[in-house]
């Protein structure tokens, strides 16, 4: 391929800021011309040596980033070279007819190689569950697609319909499609905000995503009950299961991925103090006594870790996370045990003593903005999705209410 592609910094203009455009330089048989990338550094900023921002830059966030970013930018410019040298028509085309090809890709912008720039930034910031769901939402995308070239633009609302239709038509459900397109609809966002495609483009303004109402995910206290008494020993293979979903409740439902990250340190004075991984909510809850039971026996034995219960088993970030996530799974399955053993005919997921706690809270006449306050919502129509499926019980006592009988 006698053709040439590098990054620089072009120093012949400067900006009124004092910067310099970074540009990629395209050049063939002694001549060149100048690929804009949307980048400007001042020239003490830029390593030619390198072909890269220097570290002590100090006009972005992130210099890492940057660097990321202009070196995609390159990568992308080679990968166009690539495909016009394949299709043989490389030799054929003005260095200007190039030049406006790099430039008619980077506009239109590929989804699947922005997604995969999406997961990469998700992992920097340790967002794996994040990371996770969006890949499992982009390999459905492009399993329905069948390649992986996909232009922003060619995401329509008619688009997404068909993609919708050949989901339903292999028997998945409405959630289960919901959860897709909200990650779909999340990166093209970021695609947006980041130059990749032209809001007007934007699919979303017309298709909604839709929900099917869930199960009740609250039992009644008889059944909470059953699962607090439950008489397990230590070598019974569901004793840590039943002991983090009675934990769990006690801790105004605190979810799975905080009990994981959960350490003695947080323990001052009988009162849990933490940080809510997910909202960055400040929680300052009593250890009551049968808490303190459980937290206390943790303590005394899980002693190779600082964390108080056997979760978490590595020290790398994303390692950290898979420990997570299977021990999620092994959990889940265990309460399905659970269930069985008292009498529980409801699927039993770590989510219910969340739900649970939230429906007994309210049968107790706790006020609904205390309870959301609880469970660290930001806004009570959150709460009240919680609260939306009340106990049969309940509703029985209103209808006695209202029928006089």
């Amino acid at each position: 391929m006698n053709i040439s592609i590098v990054t620089t910094l072009d120093t012949r203009y400067q900006r009124k800021d004092g910067t310099c455009a970074i540009i990629l330089r395209i050049g063939r048989d002694n001549r060149t011309l100048p690929i804009p990338t949307g980048y400007n550094v001042p020239k003490e900023s830029w390593n030619e040596k390198k072909r890269e921002v220097r570290s002590s830059y100090r006009g972005v966030d992130s210099v890492e980033r940057l660097n990321n970013l202009i070196d995609n930018e390159l990568k992308a410019a080679r990968s166009v070279l690539q495909e016009l040298q394949e299709s043989s028509l490389l030799d054929t085309l003005s260095l200007m007819e190039i030049k406006h090809r790099i430039l008619s890709r980077k506009s239109s912008g590929s989804f699947f190689d922005f997604a995969e720039e999406v997961f990469v930034d998700l992992a920097k910031a340790k967002k794996f569950g994040t990371r996770d769901a969006y890949k499992s939402a982009v390999q459905a995308l492009e399993n329905y697609h069948g390649s992986k070239k996909l232009d922003f633009k060619q995401m329509t609302f008619e688009y997404l319909k068909k993609f919708e239709t050949d989901h339903y038509s292999k028997g998945n459900t409405a959630n289960g499609l919901a959860a897709y397109m909200r990650a779909i609809r999340a990166i093209y966002n970021k695609g947006i905000k980041s130059g990749r495609v032209d809001e007007k483009y934007y699919p979303f303004k017309k298709y909604t995503i839709k929900t099917a109402p869930t199960e009740k995910r609250a039992i009644e206290w008889e059944l909470l009950e059953k699962i607090i008494l439950l008489d397990l020993k230590p070598e019974d293979p569901l004793f840590n299961a039943r002991n983090y979903f009675v934990s769990s409740y006690m801790m105004y439902g605190m979810n799975f991925q905080d009990m994981a990250f959960l350490t003695a340190g947080h323990i001052v004075n009988g009162r849990i103090n933490y940080r809510r991984s997910k909202t960055s909510k400040l929680y300052d809850i009593k250890v009551t006594p049968g808490l303190k039971e459980i937290l206390d026996y943790y303590i005394d034995n899980n002693t190779d870790s600082n964390y108080i219960f056997p979760i978490v088993r590595r020290k790398e970030a994303e390692m950290i996370s898979r420990d997570i996530k299977w021990a999620r799974k092994r959990y889940n399955k265990k309460l399905k045990d659970i269930a069985g053993k008292c009498g529980i005919e409801q699927n039993l997921t770590s989510y219910v003593s969340r739900h649970s706690f939230a429906t007994q809270a309210l049968l107790k006449d706790v006020p609904v903005t205390a309870i959301s306050a609880m469970l660290g919502h930001s806004s009570l129509k959150t709460t009240q999705i919680y609260l939306k499926s009340l106990p049969s019980n309940m509703l029985d006592a209103f209808n006695e209410v209202v029928v006089g009988r």
